[in-house]
């Protein structure tokens, strides 16, 4: 079955902190049925690292992941939140927003 939400996609956050938030999805994760994504700038966390051989300690960012039920597909044509369908063009399956019909890839 064919993904709906891709790394690459520009989404918008439902839920949660950042809701409205909007970012590029940095990666899947597809374990069993919990879905999640990592959207840049979106759930980031602060993590203090001691200094160790090699790299010294500080404050990173790090961008932990959020269930896939809380983030949108932006339609491509009006940068609004779109459910995704599919068709097919030639031959080839291909992934559209249903608010404004555009191919997203």
């Amino acid at each position: 079955m064919s993904a709906k939400i891709k790394s690459g996609d520009d989404v918008i956050v439902l839920t949660g902190k950042d809701k409205g938030k909007i970012g590029k999805v940095i990666k899947v994760i597809a374990r069993d049925a919990k879905k999640k994504v990592i959207v840049s700038g979106v759930n980031v966390h602060k993590r203090h690292t001691k200094p160790k051989a090699g790299s010294s300690g500080g404050i990173l960012n790090k961008e932990l992941a959020i269930d896939i039920s809380n983030v949108a597909t932006l339609d491509p044509k009006y940068k609004t939140p779109t459910r995704v369908g599919f068709k097919v063009i030639d031959g080839r399956k291909v992934r559209f927003a249903k608010v404004s019909g555009e191919v997203i890839d």
